[in-house]
């Protein structure tokens, strides 16, 4: 499902691409239409009350960037927190990293738990968007505190080709195949990456690497005038080094170098869809099949793979006029779901779910999306989510006034609830009577037109309170169970974007993220304060581009596992710049070069690992 949005300064991604902000901050400047997954029903963005962000394959492109956990370094409300290069991990708004949704165009792109990003590519991706809160009222379960939708690159009118190579501290090959006439397109697209990688122990030992295969194949086509159908296709394959955290004594001591370990993951996405309108476009509606697997195994053991399977049917009436113009529109979705493990053969949880969906735009710029969705599962508690989207636009000075609401829900998981045992005296008793963990959040905002239609500026408060945390307690008779308190997390998100000159872009974000847990204690790995600046310039007449970014993190605190019972400490202050730059030799072959962590700074996400030194890198990018 999508939203239409009109985005800001993006008119001079050609010569100058900018960091894209929250969408309600890019609404002063209408220089064409962007997409993203904000609800059941499309929506112009100068009308959505809810906190997004985009970053785009041209601000991909400009400031080097080649996975996706750096592209969502610099989004307001968003942390990044890496285990070494074999686990990255993402919270939006002080949750968990299990309490935000990926999708990988519009799928899930785990099965059963939090996704790992660790080297996931950004070569042939069009866009990534991140919506902020609550969003289980659209998207279900695992939609706690925000969502993740990466959406892979389509076939433009024509026939394309395109191919990188990138070197350096990793290797990278890509390439895309595309065709697309009035009534479909067919697109293909390949990645290879070798990352060298480095020692995550910080001992000097063996380098931990990542090696990624990846493909996908997307097509659709127009049967008739009002059918359209289509499908896409994702497989990752990915080898992964990793050091067990097994030492004691100091932080220095905790990651044991072990170049024995590894880790196979293989991941598998695919959907079928069928699209109908009727009614002169006023109802249209949409049935779809999906699938996500996820078979993973270390150091060569038994694999173990979780599945989820889904169909869902969507219809959209226009209540006053067609779907796509219409001010006034509802939505309605229905969705069947089923999960299985092999860790657990017999446990097959089933969902089935009705979604609501109301959005309306008002003469005097007032605007409201309303979602309500009831889940009713075989196994955990049945659950009603809700959320609701308001903005008012001055018409005279363009200020926008915008807030939302909403609760999400998160299911346990597999281990939560089953007895696994870890070894002949080492053994975890779950708890078949876990509830689901509730958050209820709000926010608040507004946004700034500032000099003129040359910059805007976004500052939004936000404030979520999560229920029955589901905790692990290694000293207890049954080791999990649910929080009776509350966590409480609190924050404010500012972004900005700037046109100083014709050639300068800049950009800004900072956010102030306050997580307690249900004692009132400081949570782990969510920083107190992250700032980014950036700045991108057109040279040499516009055939090059150069580009930097800073970010700094303080006020981060993690476990001191080694240690019993694990002291909670403060995480050293760090501050990294990247840079890259790229020009256009001919009309289709461009040069690029990015240095990252360019002072080669220490930094931190969580104690006992090392994160990357500075790594340098060039590449061609080639379009046929």
């Amino acid at each position: 499902t999508m939203l239409h949005i009109r985005t800001a300064l993006l008119a001079t991604v050609a010569t100058a691409p900018l960091l894209a902000l929250p969408a309600t901050a890019q609404d002063a400047f209408d220089l064409g239409e962007i997409i993203i997954s904000g609800g059941l029903s499309p929506i112009d963005a100068a009308r959505y009350g809810r906190a997004a962000s985009v970053v785009t394959a041209q601000d991909i492109q400009a400031r080097g960037i080649t996975t996706v956990q750096d592209a969502l370094r610099a989004l307001p409300g968003v942390s990044v927190s890496n285990s070494g290069a074999s686990l990255g991990t993402v919270r939006i708004r002080g949750g968990e990293s299990s309490h935000t949704l990926v999708l990988i165009d519009g799928i899930p792109a785990a099965s059963g738990g939090a996704y790992s990003f660790s080297g996931l590519e950004t070569a042939n991706i069009d866009r990534i968007e991140v919506l902020r809160g609550p969003q289980s009222a659209i998207y279900g379960a695992r939609a706690v505190t925000g969502v993740i939708n990466i959406i892979t690159r389509d076939a433009p009118l024509g026939q394309t080709a395109t191919a990188s190579v990138e070197v350096g501290a990793g290797t990278t090959l890509s390439t895309f195949l595309g065709q697309r006439s009035e009534r479909g397109g067919l697109s293909f697209a390949l990645t290879l990456g070798k990352d060298r990688g480095f020692d995550n122990s910080g001992d000097g030992g063996e380098k931990d690497g990542i090696l990624r295969k990846s493909g996908t194949a997307k097509g659709d086509f127009m049967v008739t005038e009002d059918l359209k159908i289509g499908f896409s296709l994702r497989r990752s394959v990915e080898a992964i080094d990793y050091d067990n955290a097994s030492g004691s004594g100091s932080a220095a001591g905790y990651v044991v170098d072990d170049p024995s370990l590894f880790i196979d993951r293989y991941e598998t996405t695919g959907r079928i869809f069928a699209e109908h309108s009727m009614m002169d476009g006023r109802l249209t509606q949409r049935l779809a099949i999906e699938n996500t697997q996820l078979d993973q195994s270390r150091n060569a053991g038994s694999k173990e793979a979780t599945t989820t399977n889904a169909v869902k049917y969507r219809l959209s009436y226009g209540l006053d006029g067609a779907v796509a113009d219409a001010d006034q529109l509802v939505t309605l979705l229905v969705e069947r779901q089923k999960d299985s493990s092999s860790t657990q053969p017999t446990f097959n949880p089933k969902a089935t779910s009705v979604a609501l969906e109301y959005r309306g735009s008002f003469a005097g710029g007032f605007d409201v999306q309303a979602g309500l969705r009831r889940d009713n599962n075989s196994t955990y508690g049945d659950t009603t989510t809700w959320n609701v989207g308001l903005s008012y636009t001055f018409a005279q000075s363009g200020i926008k006034l915008h807030s939302s609401a909403g609760t999400g829900v998160l299911n346990p998981r597999y281990d939560q609830l089953f007895d696994i045992s870890y070894g002949p005296s080492f053994t975890v008793f779950g708890n078949p009577n876990l509830k689901p963990e509730e958050n209820r959040s709000f926010d608040i905002g507004a946004t700034l037109p500032v000099f003129g239609d040359r910059g805007s500026l976004d500052v939004t408060y936000f404030n979520e309170v999560l229920t029955n945390k589901i905790e692990y307690d290694g000293s207890a008779a049954i080791n999990y169970s649910n929080a009776t308190g509350k966590n409480k997390r609190q924050g404010v998100e500012i972004g900005g974007t700037l046109q100083a000159t014709d050639a300068l872009a800049l950009r800004f974000g900072y956010t102030y993220t306050d997580a307690r847990n249900d004692k009132g204690a400081t949570e782990i790995r969510r920083p107190r304060n992250e700032l980014t600046l950036g700045a991108t310039m057109e040279t040499f007449g516009g055939r090059g581009m150069v580009s930097a970014d800073l970010r700094h993190v303080s006020g981060n605190f993690d476990s001191e596992f080694w240690l019993f019972p694990s002291p909670v400490t403060k995480l050293p202050d760090f501050t990294t710049v990247d840079v890259a730059a790229r020009y256009d030799l001919t009309d289709r072959v461009a040069l690029t070069g990015r240095v990252t962590n360019l002072f080669d700074k220490a930094t931190i996400d969580t104690w006992g690992y090392a994160n990357r030194g500075r790594a340098v890198y060039v590449g061609l990018n080639a379009k046929f």
